[in-house]
């Protein structure tokens, strides 16, 4: 029986995540910090295509985002996976990757580290020994802690360490996002600074909780565990940031309001099958306010030569 050839491109769906609890542990020797979070991705996606040539390696990004937040190809994280597998691997030849970009740049909806998590997966579509989900994981984590499950075929997971320590868990139902997005960006090296120094003011750290299965099995019991450390030191230093959190947590239709990672960018997740408008007060303030969805499950990557 003959084998199917290895594609030689492939389109990934890049999706953004959300956090729904995500607190800040100890930081290791490396700079690195632990973490426990819970993730979910969102119907918001970047879509990525990465081909296979006889030539060089390139990378070419568009979309509708602040296009002058991109740093330079070297240091995009698409690129830096890229050049992590071929040369963990062996595999040889030129590459073009193509990214068509819809999530914010800088905004806490691990944009970056989607399109990172996509390019991985489509090369080990395309490898002839692939890696598998396992090895692929632990090789996302050396790129930063979302990247492991946004490489990941997970929808819905309990995370902890540098995100490459992974629980998948089934999905609540899925919901409205309402994520409203400010004119701003917020330095996650800087926010990750800020807990830091408020701890050591404080001589404190951070309030153990242990997680129960059945904490993870709806919305109502999801609220009721959400918590992002990053909160309390941006909105100190964002009010805009405050003053939209407090006017989504006063919307009856909502259920659950968060800034989203590091920031900026917020959600809220509606409460059943109704999630009203962003309201005043958000357009006072100059942001923008995209409608999208949880997911259920994640898609393979497609062929498409």
């Amino acid at each position: 029986m003959s084998v199917p050839e290895r594609p030689r491109a492939v389109q990934v769906a890049a999706q953004a995540k959300i956090n729904l609890r995500l607190r800040i542990l100890a930081r290791e020797a490396t700079g690195y910090h632990q973490i426990e979070t819970i993730f979910h991705r969102i119907a918001l996606a970047d879509v990525v295509r990465v081909r296979r040539t006889g030539g060089e390696r390139s990378l070419d990004i568009t979309g509708d985002v602040d296009m002058s937040a991109l740093g330079p190809t070297e240091r995009n994280l698409a690129w830096r996976a890229a050049e992590l597998y071929l040369s963990t691997t062996g595999m040889s030849g030129g590459l073009a990757i193509e990214i068509d970009k819809h999530i914010p740049i800088g905004g806490g909806l691990g944009g970056g580290s989607a399109d990172a998590g996509a390019v991985l997966r489509a090369l080990d579509a395309m490898a002839e020994r692939p890696l598998g989900e396992a090895q692929l994981i632990r090789l996302a984590a050396v790129l930063g802690s979302d990247v492991p499950f946004l490489a990941s075929e997970h929808a819905f997971a309990l995370a902890w360490g540098r995100g490459e320590r992974m629980l998948a868990l089934s999905p609540p139902p899925m919901r409205d996002v309402r994520l409203l997005l400010p004119p701003f960006a917020v330095n996650t090296g800087e926010a990750y600074g800020w807990i830091a120094a408020d701890r050591e003011r404080a001589n404190a750290t951070w309030d153990a909780l242990v997680l129960h299965p059945l904490q993870f099995e709806g919305w109502d019991s999801l609220a009721r565990i959400a918590i992002n450390d990053f909160e309390t030191p941006v909105v100190r230093r964002h009010p805009a940031i405050a003053h939209a959190l407090t006017a989504q947590r006063g919307d009856a239709s909502v259920q659950l309001a968060m800034l989203s990672g590091s920031g900026s960018s917020m959600f809220a997740i509606g409460r059943g099958d109704v999630l009203l408008g962003a309201g005043r007060a958000i357009d006072d303030a100059g942001m923008r306010s995209v409608m999208t969805r949880t997911i259920l499950r994640v898609e393979p990557p497609t062929r498409i030569e």
